[in-house]
């Protein structure tokens, strides 16, 4: 047991590790891909997305480039010896299997990057996106897989209201990511109505279309544009919503206080920026910040439910219910 104990204590310190390295490649590629398009630029927003109207050019290896790909081959190699950790010499579940989901996602990533230096590849942009938040939210999940409670059967479920929660925060996430991969920055800038439209038209649904080939950036009042904007926001009212009328109903058990104070805090923060984000007039950190935030609100829901999908598990358990006595 003793020997069992100290493989899960060193997973989790290099699963912590991963997730701390992997939410700093996170920021450093978001930084470098809106600076890249232009984003608070001195001839704003004339000279946004201006990489769309020629060839991609020549990589340039500054510092922040330099620390993204220090950062991701550390992390890939971080991840190679966890999984290791994790299958010898004995298989630990379920640390095992998302660590190699990490490893995975990491693999698949590296051969999409061949294809990252052409912002055009809109679906490209998309997926860097959505798979370098995967990693951190991987990299949390072999963390708490290492928590040493028992296992008994299959998880619990947790209650519908959080579970909405999730699938419209997921969705927000992805809206966002298609906003910032399809350069729709510009399309909206007022709040809480959309250049004076307050609901989506059906003639900006084409916009969703991920097949696109970009040659140029929607412009202020685009309709594209602005389906996108006002679907990312309806969604993330009811995802801020949902979860933090979930959070509420969970600050009363002593074992979830935390857990959900923090996805409470961070609902705040995300929703916050965002709405600076846009009165700002799209200042590049404020955009970067609202990322990174999202990311630690996505992990902080992860330990959430596993949290309650535990506890609801243990407490219907024979072995833990005294009604079952």
């Amino acid at each position: 047991m003793d020997i069992v104990d100290g493989r899960l204590r060193q997973i989790r310190l290099i699963a912590q590790c991963l997730t701390g390295l992997t939410l700093m490649v996170l920021v450093v590629s978001a930084f470098m891909r809106l600076e890249g398009a232009g984003l608070g630029c001195s001839d704003w927003p004339a000279c946004y997305a201006q990489v769309l109207s020629r060839e991609p050019q020549r990589l340039h290896f500054g510092l922040f480039r330099v620390l993204h790909r220090i950062s991701a081959s550390i992390s890939l190699l971080l991840a190679c010896f966890l999984v290791w950790r994790c299958l010898r010499p004995q298989p630990i579940q379920p640390a095992c299997k998302q660590a190699l989901l990490l490893l995975l996602l990491m693999s698949l990533l590296a051969i999409l990057g061949f294809w990252s230096s052409d912002p055009r590849l809109s679906l490209v942009g998309f997926l860097n996106i959505m798979g370098g938040l995967g990693l951190v939210i991987l990299s949390w999940r072999v963390v708490l897989s290492t928590d040493t409670f028992p296992e008994m059967g299959k998880p619990g479920k947790t209650s519908v209201i959080l579970r909405l929660g999730v699938v419209s925060l997921f969705l927000t996430v992805m809206l966002g990511a298609w906003m910032g991969a399809s350069y729709a920055a510009i399309a909206c800038a007022t709040l809480p109505d959309c250049n004076g439209v307050w609901w989506p038209s059906a003639a900006g649904w084409p916009a969703l279309n991920t097949w696109v080939r970009l040659s140029a950036a929607p412009m202020p009042g685009d309709l594209g544009g602005v389906t996108l904007h006002l679907l990312h926001r309806y969604v993330a009212l009811a995802a801020v919503l949902l979860l933090a009328v979930a959070s509420l109903q969970t600050l009363r058990q002593e074992e979830t206080r935390a857990s959900a104070s923090a996805v409470l805090f961070l609902l705040l923060v995300v929703f916050g920026l965002g709405g600076l984000t846009v009165s700002s007039g799209l200042s590049l950190w404020l955009v970067v910040s609202h990322g990174a935030f999202t990311a630690l609100l996505l992990a902080a829901v992860v330990n959430l439910q596993r949290q309650l999908s535990l506890r609801q598990r243990h407490s219907g358990s024979p072995a833990l219910n005294p009604d079952t006595r």
